[in-house]
Order: structure tokens, then C-alpha cells, then sequence
């Protein structure tokens, strides 16, 4: 069987959920399935990119431009520019639908082109119960063709001892969306001694707005805007943080807490969109638009040591039911009812 996928976002250093989640998918089916042909497809801006990567034996290298030439197609995130023999898409959110997170230019082109992935597409894979629910109700796409596969989580080899430090770990693109002036307000209720971590690129929409409530806050010296941070730099970060903080105001999946859970890092997160369902009850949860909701659960971290290993602890069993290995493995199941 000849199974083409789009592996366009799955290159650079510094990748975002959805190129994890291509990189992972990618590779784990070929890893998993040695006898079947892959072709890893491209699209133009980025196939010389593509060179400098190695694929594994059974994988080869394609342009996407048209229809590629297969027995199935996986477009890895909400895209499909030609309906091919058959069409399975991964949609990972749809808020920039739903919310004030983005421009209205974009806006418009960002539905245009999920109504027409998802029109030309025989099943929908959905990372969550909550993307699914929006496909299904925003796209006007039947239940039966939605298919909801979790990412997963890579929780480390090796876990360094090292004490942790009186800080507060924020992770992602700093924009409207991550309501990190909410969270900057809140963390000015924590005790003196702590300090904040905002690590991401301050590129997003909104993010002038959000970055101003750092320079206003009272407690600005104990506010890190460390930006883009390599990956080796994070798991430092990881390593050194007493408590996540994930105040998020909309999010398809929510890999970040995941990854914290891994981590070992007690969290406190959104009790909206996808993230109660991500988080479980392994994470304390908070209302995203109540600042004193977000002030308190820090405060209660900070001032509990027993809560923080508690949280931790329902953590690190939360993250056991989240594999790539189970999402490779079931997104190969969606392909069987066509391929059979």
C-alpha cells in the first residue's frame, strides 16, 4: 500500500504542538509498519528544507502540489487542496473561528480552508472530545466520519535530581490567546521569594498588549520574558519549576501540561475548552477569566509543599494514558477501513 502524508510542518528546531504531532506520527508509522511505503509529501516553500533530513528506509520524499499519487492520503493539519482517492485529515483546533484570537483577514482564510478539508475529506481524526465537538458542529461534519486520537507525551529517560526553585513555569507563544496578562495580574498574589518564567516567542497575535502587563506589574523584577527557549534550555526549565501554570483561553488539545505532568510539575490549568479533558483530575483547574481564581491555586501551591507532590504525583499517572505509541497505532486503525 502506498500511504502519502503531509510532513510539511514537520521540520525545524523549533517545532509547535502540530509539528510534534506530524514528527511523531510520521515517524512512528514507519517505524511501526516496516512493509508499508510512505511518502512523505512537502509542500514547495518547504520541500529543499526537507533535504536535510533523513527519513527512514521504508519513507520517500515528495512535492505536494495537486492530488499526490497514493492508495490514502493524511493531511497532518486541517489542509487539503485537492480531494484525493481517500482523504483522512487531522483537525487540531478551530478557535481562531470562535474567538478574538486572530485578524479578520485571517479569520475568513482560516475557515475557507478547515470547510474545504473538511468537505473533501472521508474521515477527521480530532486530537480531542472538544475539536471534535467543534468540527462537528462548526463544519457541519457527521459524527461517524470524526475519529478522536489523543496526542502523546515523551516523558524523560532520565529524571535529575536537582532542587527545585521558588518559580512559576509559563510555556507557549506569548499572545492573547494564553491570557498571560491575566496570569501576570494573578502571580502579583504570590509571596515574596517567587518568581514567574514566561518561555516562548513573543510573536503572536496580541501578544504588545499582553507583554505590557509585565512592564506595569509591580512585581516586573521577578518576571523572566525569556522568549524562544531550545529545547535543552526548556527541559532545564522543567526541571528547575515548583509549579505550571497554563491559563490558556482556548485550546484544541493542551500538550504543554502534558509535558509538565512528564516533568514531574504540579499544574494549574483552564477548566475550558480541551484542557479539563487533557489535565483530569491531576491538575488543579481554574476559570481562565478570573484572575483571583488563577492567584489563589498558585498561592496555594506555593504555600503547600504536600499539594505540589499530590498534583505531581496524579501527574505522572496521568501522562501513562497518553502514548504516541497508542496514537500511531490507532491512527493506523482509521486508515484500515479504507485499505481493507
Amino acid at each position: 500500500m502506498r500511504i502519502a502524508l503531509d510532513a510539511t510542518y514537520s521540520l525545524g528546531r523549533n517545532l509547535s504542538g502540530v509539528g510534534v504531532y506530524s514528527r511523531e506520527i510520521l515517524f512512528g508509522l514507519a517505524r511501526r509498519y516496516p512493509a508499508e511505503s510512505f511518502r512523505f509529501y512537502y509542500r514547495p516553500h518547504r520541500i529543499l528544507r526537507s533535504m536535510a533530513d533523513s527519513l527512514p528506509a521504508n519513507a520517500s520524499r515528495r512535492l505536494l502540489y495537486g492530488t499526490p499519487r497514493s492508495d490514502l492520503f493524511h493531511a497532518l493539519n486541517q489542509r487539503v487542496d485537492a480531494r484525493a482517492g481517500r482523504t483522512v485529515t487531522t483537525f487540531h483546533d478551530l478557535f481562531v473561528m470562535t474567538g478574538d484570537y486572530s485578524s479578520p483577514e485571517f479569520r475568513s482564510r482560516f475557515t475557507e480552508q478547515a470547510r474545504q478539508a473538511a468537505a473533501n475529506s472521508d474521515a477527521i481524526v480530532a486530537v480531542s472530545q472538544f475539536t471534535a465537538g467543534q468540527v462537528e458542529t462548526l463544519l457541519d461534519v457527521e459524527r461517524s466520519r470524526i475519529h478522536v486520537i489523543a496526542h502523546g507525551v515523551r516523558v524523560p529517560a532520565i529524571k535529575t535530581a536537582i532542587p527545585r526553585e521558588n518559580l512559576v513555569l509559563c510555556i507557549g507563544a506569548i499572545q492573547r490567546r494564553k491570557n498571560i496578562a491575566r496570569l501576570v495580574k494573578a502571580f502579583e498574589q504570590m509571596p515574596a521569594g517567587w518568581r514567574l518564567a514566561l518561555a516562548g516567542a513573543a510573536d503572536g497575535y496580541g501578544a504588545a498588549e499582553e507583554l505590557h502587563s509585565v512592564e506595569m506589574s509591580p512585581r516586573k523584577a521577578d518576571i523572566e520574558v525569556l522568549g524562544y527557549v531550545p529545547q535543552v534550555r526548556l527541559q532545564d526549565l522543567y526541571r528547575r519549576a515548583s509549579i505550571f501554570a497554563f491559563p490558556s483561553l482556548d485550546e484544541g488539545f493542551g500538550m504543554p501540561v502534558l509535558e509538565a505532568m512528564a516533568h514531574g510539575v504540579p499544574v494549574v490549568t483552564s477548566n475550558r475548552s480541551a484542557l479539563p479533558e487533557v489535565a483530569g483530575d491531576a491538575a488543579l483547574l481554574i476559570d481562565p477569566l478570573s484572575t483571583e481564581e488563577i492567584g489563589t491555586a498558585l498561592a496555594r501551591l506555593a504555600g503547600d509543599e504536600g499539594l505540589r507532590a499530590k498534583i505531581a504525583e496524579r501527574g505522572a499517572a496521568r501522562v501513562s494514558e497518553f502514548t504516541w505509541d497508542a496514537a500511531v497505532e490507532r491512527t493506523w486503525g482509521v486508515y484500515q477501513r479504507f485499505l481493507i
